[in-house]
Formats: structure tokens, C-alpha cells, sequence
């Protein structure tokens, strides 16, 4: 299986598809990851947090598929510096996972959350991504506003900032500022977890009716002409193989429109803004 690739801001290529494991329980993930793999996935997504990186690494030592074909994300949670040393923790956090995972290297490591010291998780980045140890660095989660500060007092500007985006939440003007400061976006929720009624929603199914197409498929197809990065989750090989199988149709502009008066300009799940949620996340161990 061959998908389209976007090329990130330092030149490195990664699969505009991709298959996440968020929220598949431990014990199947390492097959849910096996069976994407043979359905052609080849960009992997998964996070310290989500306690499944062992089973990520056994799918991939179990593919015996050449590193190289594969594009591994994994991302750090918020780091709360029991040594006094936010730094020295993010090294640390990165040394686990790559063990976990079975790795001598990723391809993207991301904050996960726009909390706590990131910005000293953020110079450990940076000095794995100097040493050639991620092979590209990014975050997750970080509104406008905390992204572009981040730019202005970093040497590296992050390549991905993966955050909630699926129809009901387009995110369209912060792609664009993403887009001038050379920032990939990357959708997390692409189907919002079915709310709002998504996958039998009559301007999507209407559409997805035209092209003989499911309205999963519409949506990762509509993500994917917007240049947004998507990462499907499933634990059934005919739902991984359809997700696969958006590349041999194109939206027309008319739908796009259609397709645009859904959204409704927030999340559908929580605000990183949020003095409660910021107070769950951040006091959340792993």
C-alpha cells in the first residue's frame, strides 16, 4: 500500500495516514497494530500515556517490516521532576519509550500537553533531535497562542502540532497559522468518537452516497485534501482496510463547502484552557 506522504519543515516525509492506538486496551493492541500493518499502515501513532508502547514494539518486531518503511511517533507526558531536573526527566522519558518500543530511534516525538515546564521539555527535544534521535520533534494539543510563543523562544520550530480535528471542529484558521509558521497540522478525532452523530449525519452520509464511499471514508478523505495529517484508530482489519482506501476519489469543491458548514468552532471533548482540565492533566501520573 502506497499513501500520500507530507514533507515537515527539516525535510523528512511522513505518511499523511497513519493508525493510532489510543484507547485500545493493552492486551489488544499488539494485534490490532499487527493487523494494520499487514493491511498496509506504515505510520504508527501511539504515546507514553496511552500504557501501550510495549505492545506497539512487539507488532513491530512481530511484522519483521524493515525500519526504515516505518514512520513511529510517540509522545511525552508532562513531566513532573522528581530529580528537580524537567530535562534530565524528558531524557529519561525518551530513553523508556524507545525501550519500550524496541527502537534505536523515532521518527516524531511530541509534547503531548501544552503544560507544566515545556519548555524545558522542549530543550531536551531539541538536544534528541540535534543527536539524531527523533528524527523529527513537535507537540500536541497547543493552541495558537502557546504555539507561537514556543517559536519565538526556541531554536526549533516544532514540525507537527497534533490536535483535535474532525468536522465539528475544523480548525481551519489555525491551520493556517500553522501553515505560515511552517507547522504540520495533524488531526487526533478525526471521527469526534461518533458525537454529534457523525457518522449518520445527512450532509456526510449525503456525500458519502455520491462516491459510494462510507462517511468514514468522506471525512479522512476530506482531512486529507486539506493537507491534515490523520491517524484512524480500529481494532477491525476491514474497518483499518477501508480507512486505507481514500485515494481513489476526490471531494469536489461543492462538498468541501458543504462539508464546512458543520463546524461549530469548538471541541467537542475538553479546552486545554480549562483551569479544571488543566488541573486533571497535570496532576495525572504515569
Amino acid at each position: 500500500m502506497t499513501t500520500q506522504t507530507v514533507t515537515l519543515n527539516n525535510g523528512v516525509t511522513m505518511p499523511i495516514l497513519g493508525f493510532g492506538v489510543f484507547q485500545i486496551p493493552q492486551d489488544q493492541t499488539q494485534a490490532a497494530v499487527e493487523a494494520a500493518l499487514e493491511a498496509g499502515y506504515r505510520h504508527l501513532d501511539t504515546a507514553a500515556s496511552y500504557l501501550n508502547e510495549e505492545a506497539v514494539g512487539a507488532a513491530i518486531a512481530a511484522s519483521g517490516l524493515p525500519r526504515d518503511d516505518l514512520f513511529v511517533t510517540t509522545k511525552l507526558w508532562i513531566q513532573h521532576a522528581p530529580t528537580g531536573s524537567v530535562e534530565d526527566d524528558t531524557l529519561r522519558a525518551f530513553d523508556t519509550s524507545l525501550r519500550k518500543l524496541g527502537l534505536d530511534h523515532l521518527d516524531l516525538y511530541l509534547i503531548h500537553q501544552p503544560l507544566g515546564d515545556y519548555y524545558s521539555e522542549w530543550r531536551a527535544m531539541q538536544k534528541l533531535y540535534q543527536e539524531g534521535r527523533s528524527r523529527a520533534i513537535g507537540v500536541s494539543n497547543f493552541h495558537p497562542d502557546r504555539l507561537v510563543d514556543l517559536i519565538e523562544h526556541n531554536e526549533i520550530t516544532p514540525a507537527v502540532n497534533q490536535v483535535e480535528t474532525h468536522p465539528f471542529h475544523q480548525r481551519v484558521g489555525d491551520q493556517e497559522l500553522m501553515r505560515e509558521r511552517g507547522v504540520q497540522i495533524e488531526s487526533w478525532g478525526p471521527f469526534a468518537e461518533g458525537r454529534n452523530n457523525l457518522f449518520t449525519d445527512p450532509v456526510l452520509t449525503a456525500i458519502a452516497e455520491v462516491h459510494g464511499k462510507s462517511v468514514a471514508q468522506v471525512v479522512l478523505r476530506w482531512l486529507v485534501q486539506r493537507d491534515v495529517v490523520v491517524i484512524p484508530k480500529s481494532v477491525r482489519p476491514d474497518r483499518m482496510a477501508q480507512n486505507l482506501d481514500i485515494f481513489d476519489f476526490v471531494l469536489t469543491d461543492d462538498e468541501l463547502k458543504q462539508i464546512a458548514t458543520l463546524d461549530t468552532g469548538d471541541s467537542l471533548f475538553f479546552d486545554h484552557r480549562d483551569p479544571a482540565m488543566v488541573s486533571s492533566l497535570g496532576s495525572r501520573r504515569i
